[in-house]
């Protein structure tokens, strides 16, 4: 099994190759491991179980010890230099620099200090590296809806295009996976909405809480249900909206909070345009349910 994105579920740790391979079940992903170093490290496990290798075939082509390569696919102990990082991915054959970005960015995540990070990266010569230009046009087509999805959860811009660097860069990382896939704008979607479901405020129940984007979100259009206008109105609509199924949410979040026309929202979500008009359907119905439910009874 590869892993494949999802919405709410990050790759599961134990994901593996075909059944039979050599070598021994690893253990899990450390709970320390944080946000930015799990955005590198679980699609770099993932891509290390697929390809068939054993530790020990990544000993051997690394040219670091069994203790150490275990304790970086863990993400455990102390954060791994640039210069093992490298090793690993070069013996999988994976690029070099959308994982430089990666990985600088879970180094100050773990606290690392300027000076480490940078002597680390001084050890390693990296040859220039281009992304393929199907990612560069595909990227350069995603990135402002996605952008814009983002920020609906992240509410700032900075955080919002943050975020889908480390997407775009993650999907660079997993390109050869990603084009092979069922439909790659499909695939990408899901590792963007991963990435930033990981970071959105939560209820308790897991839904993402919606209201502080009324605050941050430029203008709401006359196609929202209701033709809401009051503020109070509003924080109930942006909750329901984060209250909706996964494909629903998307679709109004793109539609309603975005602006996005919905010819448009098929392209960026990779489902059919039928698709994309019945979810969209099902979701007005379904806020209107909920804010009914909501309202003040007479």
């Amino acid at each position: 099994m590869i892993w494949s994105p999802d919405a709410d579920q990050p790759p599961p740790p134990d994901t593996f190759g075909p059944a039979g391979r050599r070598g021994r079940k690893p253990a899990p992903i450390s709970d320390t491991a944080g946000l930015s170093h799990r955005a590198w490290l679980e699609p770099v496990r993932s891509l290390l179980f697929a390809s068939g290798l054993t530790l020990n075939d990544l000993v051997d082509r690394s040219g670091y010890s069994k203790t150490r390569i275990s304790e970086l696919l863990r993400g455990n102990g102390y954060y791994p230099a640039w210069e093992i990082t490298f090793s690993v991915i070069r013996a999988l054959g994976l690029p070099g620099r959308p994982m430089l970005r990666l990985w600088t960015a879970a180094a100050r995540e773990a606290r690392k200090e300027p000076a480490w990070i940078r002597h680390s990266i001084e050890q390693v010569a990296l040859q220039p590296e281009h992304p393929p230009l199907a990612h560069r046009a595909f990227t350069e087509a995603m990135a402002r809806p996605y952008t814009d999805y983002a920020r609906a959860f992240l509410l700032t811009e900075e955080r919002a295009r943050w975020v889908v660097r480390e997407t775009f860069d993650i999907l660079w990382l997993c390109w050869s996976e990603a084009a092979t896939s069922e439909d790659i704008r499909r695939y990408a979607w899901r590792l963007l909405r991963s990435r930033v479901m990981a970071r959105a405020h939560r209820y308790p129940d897991g839904h993402p809480d919606l209201r502080a984007a009324v605050f941050s979100t430029a203008e709401v259009h006359d196609s929202v249900p209701g033709h809401v206008v009051a503020l109070s109105e509003l924080v109930d609509l942006f909750d329901a909206i984060g209250r909706l199924p996964h494909d629903q949410l998307d679709v109004a979040v793109l539609r309603y909070l975005c602006g996005l026309p919905l010819d448009a929202v098929p392209d960026v979500l990779g489902l059919s345009p039928a698709i994309a008009h019945a979810v969209d359907h099902h979701a007005r119905a379904t806020l209107e349910r909920l804010l009914r439910s909501h309202s003040p009874r007479e």
